[in-house]
């Protein structure tokens, strides 16, 4: 692995976290606004007003008392993906994918990595989401219980269990930069970088996937199937984009995360909204943010469409033939 100096990450444009920060989340973001996307059930709200396409919502927890009817309605669904609603980073998120009773009316619940989870640890594990174990702040939280989607077949060699999913980094109104992120064996199924994910870099313009990285090294090939992932084309790339774009006139938030899921069905689904996007995204890429977030800070912005701001940012920051 090579490690670059100071001096060439800023030749190559690459922005810091404490760039980010100064010049972009302080600025653009006003704290006022960050519980629209803070609180997932809040953003599905706003989504679900604009009739933008979310996984659908099983059941929610506020109070512990509401644990033995959200198990039952887990038990019933089989199939399910378990979240914080104020959490961040993927921690406590859970990715089921069936559920089994045995003949003494046992269940348990199968994670995407195959491992079974008992009913009680299942109920202990929702209990530390509501005390606020995995929040943004260590405040009390709510349970998310949410449809667990079928990615498209186009995923189906290059990941591992669980399901991949995209995120676009939004300035502005503009798509700047996108990622794909699959889940590993290292990541139990879970399609975050800090766990092990392999992000790979999407062409802005063609929806074509570029290199790859995980764990800040270099790859070329999904570590447990082997299988390269350069040079594929994600279906409906411009309507991805076109439902990032859309989270800046929604949220009123001007540096933004839009994660979604390309279903096998039902096209790109808005998973959540991130005010504080991280930056693996610029290695997933080898490209570095400030030149493209300096040239969108000289375009119209919110006197835009979405289509046009999408279209603006394919032009100029499309690369891959």
């Amino acid at each position: 692995m090579r490690f670059a100096s100071p001096i060439e990450l800023r030749r190559r444009g690459v922005l810091g976290i404490n760039q980010r920060n100064a010049r972009y989340l302080y600025t653009l973001n006003p704290r006022a606004r960050l519980p629209q996307v803070d609180d997932k059930l809040v953003t599905r709200d706003i989504l679900a007003g604009a009739k933008v396409s979310t996984p659908e919502l099983y059941t929610a927890v506020a109070a512990s008392h509401e644990i033995p009817a959200a198990v039952e309605r887990m038990k019933e669904v089989g199939r399910f993906v378990i979240k914080p609603a104020r959490g961040s980073g993927g921690r406590g998120i859970l990715v089921i994918d069936g559920a089994r009773t045995d003949r003494r009316g046992h269940t348990r619940f199968q994670k995407s990595s195959g491992k079974l989870i008992p009913e009680a640890v299942m109920r202990h594990h929702l209990d530390n989401v509501l005390s606020g174990l995995y929040s943004l702040r260590g405040s009390r939280d709510r349970v998310i219980v949410e449809e667990l989607l079928v990615p498209d077949p186009i995923f189906d060699d290059i990941r591992w269990q669980g399901v991949p999913d995209i995120r676009v980094l939004v300035h502005r109104g503009y798509p700047v930069m996108a990622m794909l992120r699959l889940p590993t064996a290292s990541s139990d199924g879970k399609a975050n970088l800090h766990q092990g994910a392999v992000g790979v870099g999407i062409d802005i313009a063609s929806g074509t996937l570029t290199g790859g990285v995980q764990y800040n090294a270099p790859v070329e090939e999904h570590p447990d199937t082997l299988k390269s992932f350069e040079g594929r084309r994600l279906a409906d790339w411009t309507n991805h984009l076109f439902q990032a774009a859309r989270c800046f006139d929604l949220t009123g938030l001007g540096y933004l995360g839009v994660d979604l899921v390309l279903e096998e069905s039902k096209g790109p689904m808005i998973l959540e909204i991130n005010a504080r996007p991280g930056l693996g995204i610029q290695i997933a890429n080898d490209a570095g943010l400030e030149e493209r977030l300096t040239m969108a800070d000289g375009w119209p912005g919110e006197a835009e469409d979405p289509r046009a701001r999408v279209g603006r940012a394919c032009r100029a920051f499309g690369g891959a033939q």
